[in-house]
């Protein structure tokens, strides 16, 4: 019988994973220093610098924007995560020595950026509508060293969380198929090792390899490069297996 693939959503970020990656990010940015700012600004000088919309989005950043500076600076957030922002709306203040805030702005800038675009991506084609029972999913094509961040930010646009890492599911794909002698091959190898107990999905590009996959048992398809006509047929291919459904 076919296992239920269930689905998460990066919805909470652990502050002190966040703020060990700003550290990362400041470090590459300024690893002996900012030679201009220190050379210019005063320790002595306190601003108020506030983040404000240069255009509409999805704001994305919640668990993120308040770890970009020092602790001599306090953050006002005023947009919460999903919330769809104007031009020119005020995001947040910052508050504390100008040289703090002008170290740390360009990271948090260049991330938030970044997120909210994937965030008001992700949001786009929901806004599209979705049929009833469908997900929007992400993948593991994500920029070395973003995913979560990159997840989270699809997860607040409104999509879901395909697996996170190799160590989260299991996900056959050509190349495994090719190395073990085929779909039936493959399948059994996988079965075999881990006692039939973790959800297999299995990525299809022909019906051939979609029957076999089902005639196998696995649990779930990723149908790989197939036109919207290839995709309803495939549909209709596992409706009409025993046991199949969207």
């Amino acid at each position: 019988m076919s296992k239920r693939i269930t689905f998460s959503k990066v919805l909470k970020l652990d502050s002190k994973w966040v703020c060990k990656k700003i550290d990362q990010f400041l470090c590459e940015d300024m690893p002996e220093g900012d030679l201009t700012t220190e050379s210019t600004v005063s320790e002595n000088r306190n601003v108020v610098a506030q983040v404000i919309a240069a255009e509409e989005f999805v704001f994305c950043g919640e668990q993120v924007l308040p770890y970009c500076f020092s602790e001599n600076c306090s953050v006002e957030l005023n947009i919460r995560d999903g919330e769809k922002v104007s031009t020119k709306t005020l995001i947040a203040d910052i508050s504390g020595p100008a040289k703090d805030i002008l170290l740390h702005e360009r990271v948090m800038l260049n991330l938030l950026s970044h997120i909210c675009g994937i965030s008001s991506e992700t949001r786009k084609c929901i806004d599209l509508g979705l049929p009833e029972g469908f997900l929007l999913l992400d993948t593991r094509k994500t920029t070395p060293g973003l995913r979560l961040f990159e997840k989270y930010a699809v997860a607040v646009g409104g999509g879901t969380n395909h697996r996170l890492d190799l160590s989260s599911a299991i996900l056959i794909k050509d190349n495994h198929i090719h190395s073990a002698g085929g779909v039936k091959k493959v399948i059994a190898t996988i079965k075999s090792g881990s006692g039939n107990s973790i959800p297999i999905e299995l990525e299809v590009d022909t019906f051939d390899q979609l029957r076999e996959g089902l005639d196998c048992d696995v649990d779930g398809f990723l149908l790989d490069n197939m036109d919207p006509a290839e995709v309803r047929e495939a549909v209709k291919i596992i409706r009409s297996h025993r046991g199949g459904e969207d």
